[in-house]
């Protein structure tokens, strides 16, 4: 099984019932709340999650944090969670951290 497909695995149970939209993108599983992304999956086995502007520095000092990055470019709003650093209560509490986030953004 592929990273990206085994971390997705993982997230579904942990993610809401409703509002949920899934998407394959550019190697990922995508998991999308009201059509705003919320975490996904990355080819990798990164964790990728959703972070408010306000909470970003806090979420880059968390253990196995960084900017995702699309090629050199950094993108903000964005976290990538290490694989190493994506156990099982971890990523419950990054799926809440994003969705505590993602649910003030208008539905798309």
């Amino acid at each position: 099984m592929k990273p990206a497909d085994a971390l997705a695995s993982r997230l579904r149970p942990l993610l809401p019932q409703a509002g949920i939209d899934e998407r394959k993108m550019f190697g990922a599983v995508c998991f999308m709340l009201d059509g705003n992304m919320l975490v996904a999956a990355m080819k990798g086995g990164e964790l990728l999650v959703r972070t408010a502007p306000d909470r970003e520095e806090w979420a880059l000092a968390q253990e196995g944090a960084g900017r995702m990055r699309m090629g050199s470019r950094e993108m903000t709003g964005f976290i990538a969670i290490a694989p190493e650093a994506a156990g099982d209560d971890s990523i419950v509490r990054w799926v809440a951290f994003a969705e505590a986030f993602v649910r003030r953004l208008p539905p798309k």
